[in-house]
């Protein structure tokens, strides 16, 4: 399956918010008893060697995210047999307008906006699976310009893929080629741009990075929007 397969196939991409309780704290946000997540268009994705577009006003921030694919349809799907779902991985990165996020969250609103700009959701290559030991144990880690911004392994993910399956299968039905984006480790930080986005991940079993990432910043110049 390639990169490309996602544009096509998949109809939604699920986010899971603070999936990582040092992320929650240094948002100040609460870190959460549930799971709770909201909705990426598929427009979003950005092929590996792709520029990721700031939007005018719009201070973008990165995610790195264990990234799960599913392989057959799931509904009402139970933890214990929710990995039969799941076709394989890939490494992404949730970008968000932060500045739009917090007005948002200020005035009751929705995440759309802030999450759901075109190129803000980069993404590798489609992985088996099989190259995996134990998703429970994968070392995420992006750099910007070369210095180490985000490093933190699944393991500290307060809900585990399987739960995280369950959960969201209970409310929507995840089909083919849908993307569950699990969640960021500590470290996000804004880019502007010039920068250069880097990003690997390495499964516990793996002697070396499995996948690499690496993406342009530049400024959107071409779009209508204007941030307030």
């Amino acid at each position: 399956m390639s990169a490309r397969t996602f544009f096509t196939t998949g109809k939604k991409i699920v986010a899971i918010g603070r999936n990582f309780s040092e992320h929650a704290k240094e948002l100040g946000n609460t870190v959460p008893t549930s799971p709770f997540f909201f909705l990426k268009p598929t427009s979003s994705y950005l092929a590996n060697g792709g520029t990721i577009e700031i939007p005018p006003g719009c201070e973008v921030h990165h995610e790195i995210e264990l990234a799960v694919v599913i392989g057959k349809e799931a509904c009402d799907c139970p933890a214990s047999e929710a990995m039969e779902h799941v076709a394989g991985y890939a490494l992404a990165i949730d970008c968000t307008a932060r500045n739009l996020q917090n007005e948002a969250k200020k005035k009751g609103l929705p995440w759309s906006t802030a999450k759901g700009f075109d190129t803000f959701s980069p993404i590798s290559e489609f992985i088996p699976k099989d190259n995996f030991a134990d998703v429970q144990d994968v070392d995420l880690w992006l750099k910007v310009n070369g210095q180490i911004r985000q490093q933190g392994n699944t393991r500290d993910m307060i809900f585990n893929v399987p739960s995280l399956i369950e959960y969201i299968s209970s409310i929507m039905k995840l089909e083919v080629g849908d993307v569950v984006m699990t969640g960021t480790p500590s470290g996000v930080g804004a880019l502007k741009a010039g920068d250069m986005v880097t990003a690997g991940m390495k499964p516990g079993n793996a002697e070396k990075d499995i996948v690499s990432l690496n993406f342009n910043v530049a400024v959107r110049s071409n779009g209508l929007f204007k941030a307030d």
